[in-house]
């Protein structure tokens, strides 16, 4: 860890301070020998003769593997209390690169509450909105990826199994293609997803000038079995133009009114959706489209009780028929000092809405876009703090648990806290070095493995007569065993809690390397 970091985590903590677990868990910068064996010290400790020159060798980071050096996503940083809870076991995050030239590689990422990595997978298009669902009744791996166009994206939804399969992929209708900001699978076996479309427009009807492209919001849901569009919502159809708090554009640019960016099944069928652009989310018959009510923005139908104001909001979910959690971003540009998880009492009796609880990080984020409010079943709070590298968890009442860091440079636009169990279809990966000291250093990982307990060694003078010599419990992503043999053959095996063989790698001989 870089000196002074402690320090700056203990900030986002408060007065109270915290304990600093995790990080880079990984060797930085490792480039295999060709002629000699670096010992463990000068691999993992020093960094040096690694081969790696510029910003890289410099960042910790940066994670990189003996038995996977073709991955380098960033580290996660977590800074908790003295104690915590011990479930969700996973955060899950979608982190990508913002400023242009950052080393590493984003992609879709699982890691331990102690912020090392279970799972990464690199992504050449963006990734965007890792989390783990239903579907037909069994737990799965959701995403979005593809380009993002201005405001907006223009890709696939993607859903995959325990064994981080593919299942299928999720397409837009009406000659439109899904966008980044929603992707949500219902009991009914559908999916909503957001989309969105341009249209020429006279700006000068509301405030600008000339002609240009307007960008209406869609919220579309799609039947997973045949692909058909069962319901598609068209923002300019419901919310007027003048309900939007941005400004438009010089003749010829494009104007992003709405800016749809959420969409919620409420407990009576509707839908809740939120529109940055207008500060509101909108409660829409599920049937006709109409909109039964608006909270927030110009023509709020709730009275807001102090503090119940919002601004440039995304991510609104109903939680119960009188609560509802956003992300308030306060920005951009600012209208608020600090970014906030919001929990709203709903009250349409009194068509009055007022502050249940809001969730606060000590070092004051302002989130210029993205976040997300996790509720969990026993009132705790999850908080990803958008284009903030950060994310939080929280006490029902407010009371800071955790914060977890990305590097700079990067940020995931929602951030959850979920169970999971992946068994990759692949085998585990190994590798064995000759360490100067005597003996063979044995480097074993497997790549979205949860259940791995223990890692065992075997070793023998042919690949085909293999004994254990050693065994090292699962220390992260890649765990690394000193075993007094000399091999040459050598293999990793998988173990369960109970002992049992989940799996095992290829055999390897010392200076060599399984592939994936």
């Amino acid at each position: 860890m870089l000196a002074g970091r402690l320090t700056r985590r203990q900030v986002l903590l408060g007065a109270a301070g915290g304990l600093v677990v995790g990080g880079v868990g990984g060797l930085i910068g490792y480039e295999w020998p060709r002629t000699s064996r670096p010992s463990r010290a000068s691999t993992a400790q020093s960094g040096r003769g690694t081969g790696i020159t510029g910003a890289a060798a410099l960042r910790p980071e940066l994670l990189a593997f003996v038995t996977r050096p073709e991955l380098r996503p960033p580290a996660v940083n977590v800074t908790v209390r003295a104690s915590q809870p011990s479930t969700p076991r996973y955060f899950v995050l979608s982190p990508r690169t913002y400023v242009e030239g950052t080393p590493g590689q984003h992609g879709l990422m699982l890691v331990d509450r102690e912020g090392r990595l279970v799972w990464f997978q690199p992504l050449g298009p963006q990734p965007f909105d890792l989390a783990v669902q239903s579907y037909q009744g069994r737990p799965v791996l959701t995403w979005w990826q593809g380009t993002v166009v201005y405001t907006y994206g223009q890709g696939t939804g993607e859903i995959a199994g325990s064994r981080y399969q593919g299942l299928q992929k999720i397409q837009a209708g009406n000659g439109l293609k899904a966008d980044l900001h929603e992707l949500q699978l219902t009991r009914a076996g559908t999916a909503l997803l957001t989309a969105y479309q341009t249209v020429e427009a006279d700006f000068s009807s509301f405030g600008g000038k000339g002609k240009g492209k307007l960008i209406v919001g869609h919220a579309q849901e799609v039947d997973l079995a045949s692909g058909k569009v069962l319901w598609d919502w068209d923002s300019l159809d419901h919310v007027g133009v003048e309900e939007s708090y941005k400004k438009a554009r010089q003749p010829g640019g494009e104007y992003d009114y709405f800016h749809i960016n959420s969409i919620a099944e409420m407990p009576d069928g509707h839908l809740l959706i939120s529109a940055r652009n207008t500060w509101a989310v909108y409660k829409v018959d599920r049937s006709t489209g109409r909109i039964i009510w608006r909270l927030g923005g110009k023509r709020s139908d709730f009275t807001l009780g102090p503090g119940a104001r919002f601004y440039w909001q995304h991510d609104a979910r109903p939680h119960g028929p009188t609560r509802i959690s956003l992300f308030d971003d306060g920005a951009s540009p600012a209208e608020e000092r600090q970014s906030r998880g919001l929990l709203l009492h709903v009250d349409t009796k009194a068509m009055r809405v007022s502050v249940h609880q809001e969730y606060l990080q000590p070092a004051g984020f302002l989130a210029a876009n993205q976040g997300n409010v996790q509720v969990l079943p026993d009132g705790r709070v999850f908080v990803g703090w958008g284009n903030q590298p950060y994310f939080s968890e929280f006490e029902p009442n407010g009371e800071l648990l955790l914060t977890g860091e990305l590097p700079f440079g990067y940020h995931s636009y929602r951030a959850f806290t979920q169970d999971w169990h992946g068994a990759p279809l692949e085998p585990p990966a190994v590798a064995a070095l000759g360490d100067l000291g005597g003996g063979t250093q044995v480097f074993a990982s497997w790549n979205g493995a949860t259940e791995v307990e223990r890692w065992l060694v075997l070793a023998g003078e042919e690949r085909t007569s293999l004994r254990p010599v050693g065994s090292q419990q699962w220390s992260g992503f890649e765990t690394s065993l000193s075993v007094n043999a000399a091999g040459p053959w050598f293999a990793a095996v998988a173990l369960d809690q109970a002992g049992k063989e989940l799996g095992r790698s290829q055999p390897v001989q010392v200076g060599q390397r399984s592939t994936a």
